[in-house]
């Protein structure tokens, strides 16, 4: 059954193309140029030199100063702090990438590491501000709110979460020496960091395109949004912007597709943490329960507040 499903996905998909190919192009340039444009410029720099910092163990120096930060709260080990820091500044990909590549180094616990690549793969707070609360939702008084909303729920679970693999996390230690740099592991560094980009570039691509899919079906039109938004976060929060209805469900809605992620965001991740056997399952049971507290949140938020409309 499983398989008849997918054949008759991609048959849908091929079918879409080839009827309405003006409109398949546009969603897959229109994919590509917001990798480009936005994806790329902003992820790649960091994720080579992630790359660099953890195959040429100058990663240590960075865990002495985070890992006293973090320790009394998250009890993360070191390498886990750099995880957390860097999953919550540059967000989604490189919480789980950097997650992914440190448990293949053996720099992480399997433990710590299923707790970390749920709770610090989120949507980037430079996203949420500039695109989705100033550019689309022309609400930028929202945005502090708006960030306990979204990252307030994966934190306090990774809280409670990461004490109860304490002992786990203790087990792993940073190499105390060893540290070299020359333009074998820079090389690498860079050849990865591209790799890991150009993938998520196929997967924008390829989900932008099915979101325009989903506007074809014939269904009611807040039905189209909510697949659309379920689909692929930046379509549907484009959607979301121009749907008539009131502001207050509006940055709901917007604050629910942005924690959950999309179905693009867990193949994406699906992607980073391949044949490292972390748990897809355990993270999207996870992301659907941050983000019906997100949502719950979300509906606080604008009753208590005078929030227009």
């Amino acid at each position: 059954m499983k398989k008849k499903l997918i054949f008759l996905c991609f048959v849908v998909f091929i079918g879409y193309v080839l009827l309405f190919p003006k409109e398949a192009v546009g969603a897959a340039a229109g994919g590509l140029m917001l990798w480009y444009e936005k994806v790329l410029p902003t992820l790649l720099p960091f994720a080579i030199l992630s790359n660099i910092l953890i195959y040429s163990n100058y990663l240590q120096y960075f865990t002495r100063i985070l890992t006293p930060l973090l320790r009394p709260l998250f009890r993360v080990s070191g390498s886990g702090a750099f995880v957390l820091i860097s999953g919550f500044l540059f967000g989604f990909p490189m919480g789980s990438k950097n997650c992914a590549e440190l448990l293949k180094n053996n720099l992480i616990s399997a433990e710590e590491a299923d707790v970390l690549f749920v709770i610090s793969n989120n949507i980037s707070p430079i996203f949420v501000s500039s695109y989705i609360l100033c550019q689309q939702l022309a609400m930028p008084e929202l945005i502090a709110v708006s960030y306990l909303i979204l990252y307030g729920p994966p934190l306090l679970a990774g809280a409670f979460l990461l004490r109860r693999n304490d002992a786990a996390a203790s087990r792993i230690k940073m190499p105390a020496s060893g540290s070299q740099m020359n333009f074998k592991i820079i090389d690498a560094g860079i050849m990865n960091g591209f790799d890991t980009l150009v993938r998520l570039g196929g997967y924008i691509m390829l989900f932008g395109m099915m979101a325009q899919l989903l506007q074809k079906l014939p269904l009611p039109v807040g039905s189209r949004l909510f697949v659309t938004g379920a689909a692929e976060l930046t379509n549907g929060i484009s959607f979301l912007s121009a749907f008539p209805c009131p502001p207050r469900t509006k940055y709901i809605l917007a604050m629910a597709f942005t924690a959950f992620g999309g179905l693009s965001g867990i193949a994406q991740t699906s992607s980073m943490v391949r044949d490292t056997g972390l748990s897809m399952r355990r993270y999207c049971l996870l992301k659907g329960v941050f983000t019906l507290i997100s949502a719950a949140l979300a509906v606080l938020v604008t009753y208590i507040s005078t929030f227009p409309g």
